[in-house]
């Protein structure tokens, strides 16, 4: 019999690479609903929805989620949203019975100053970074929401802190989205606009890790799969979450440089040092999951190579996106 896998948020960017990683397993039925289907903001819907479907797992990857521009601008609105979408998720599930499921974080969790590269233990041991400080606490809010379910209830809600994600059906949006996609998408119309130069936003000093969306569906998979003694004999009681990573990372020029050659545009870089750099660095350790036994394998160019083969793909639809 097949395991019913109910995955939130299935056409974003995280959730559509989760759903196509499930999909090749025979022995798991996924369950998915569009945002006019169920509005995980109601919680009657969510609740109406788990009394309605057996679920036998649960995989939250839904989130309101954007760059620096975004969260600067709608600080209440990724409090507000993340918040309500975690607490309906999870209280509903676990009132309909659901044993087993799987929260999404971020590697913004951590404080802006924390040892690198960021072991799970330095949750809470500093300040957060200014700009995305209401996101990251509702992030904090749902790993201690499992946390607290799990030690309450008895349940096995896990957590997985993602580094910065790129690759197919990442946000374009030339201020709202991450780096990668507002970067690639910048220096697109540059090249197609013969402009002589394009600006990056910040120092370029930063160190950034960067995953392709595939290969943390591949890890999310995994984690989830974990036999319960397995995932928590590295763990603490008090702790359910766990990095998923490269363990590498590169400066934002450095970045720029290779995203430069991936779209092959000829003209200058020029840093806007008046906009905000954000953390000086953020790399996971990743010791814990690669000792459980996976890690990740592709490339950075070879990533961006296969994210901008995919723009060019649907460049049509993402064309009106402002």
């Amino acid at each position: 019999m097949p395991r019913k896998i109910f995955v939130c948020g299935h056409n974003g960017m995280v959730g559509s690479a989760i759903a196509r990683q499930l999909k090749q397993d025979a022995n798991k039925q996924l369950i998915t609903k569009s945002r006019t289907e169920l509005d995980l903001l109601d919680q009657a819907a969510v609740s109406h929805f788990f009394e309605n479907h057996k679920v036998d797992e649960v995989c939250l990857s839904a989130a309101r989620v954007g760059g620096i521009h975004a969260n600067s601008q709608y600080p209440a609105e990724f409090i507000y949203e993340n918040l309500v979408v975690q607490t309906n998720v999870v209280h509903a599930a676990y009132q309909a019975g659901v044993k087993k499921l799987l929260f999404l974080g971020s590697s913004c969790i951590y404080p802006k100053h924390a040892e690198q590269p960021m072991d799970e233990a330095a949750l809470l041991s500093g300040a957060l970074e200014p700009t995305n400080e209401p996101y990251a606490i509702a992030k904090i809010a749902g790993i201690k929401l499992c946390e607290s379910y799990n030690r309450q209830y008895g349940v096995d809600y896990r957590s997985v802190m993602p580094t910065n994600l790129y690759g197919p059906g990442d946000n374009f949006h030339d201020k709202n989205s991450h780096v990668i996609p507002a970067m690639m998408r910048r220096l697109h119309l540059a090249k197609a606009q013969q402009l002589p130069e394009v600006v990056i936003w910040g120092s370029g000093k930063p160190r950034r890790e960067f995953l392709h969306v595939d290969e943390l569906a591949q890890a999310c998979e995994f984690v989830m799969d974990l036999e319960p003694a397995r995932f928590n004999q590295r763990q603490s009681e008090r702790i359910s979450h766990i990095n998923v990573g490269t363990g590498q990372d590169c400066t934002i020029a450095e970045l720029a440089q290779t995203m430069q050659e991936v779209v092959g545009f000829d003209g200058q870089l020029v840093y806007d040092s008046t906009k905000p750099d954000g953390a000086p660095q953020k790399l996971l350790n990743v010791s814990k999951l690669s000792r459980l036994g996976w890690q990740a394998s592709i490339e950075l160019k070879e990533g961006l190579q296969q994210t901008y083969d995919w723009f060019l793909e649907h460049e049509d639809q993402l064309r009106g996106i402002r």
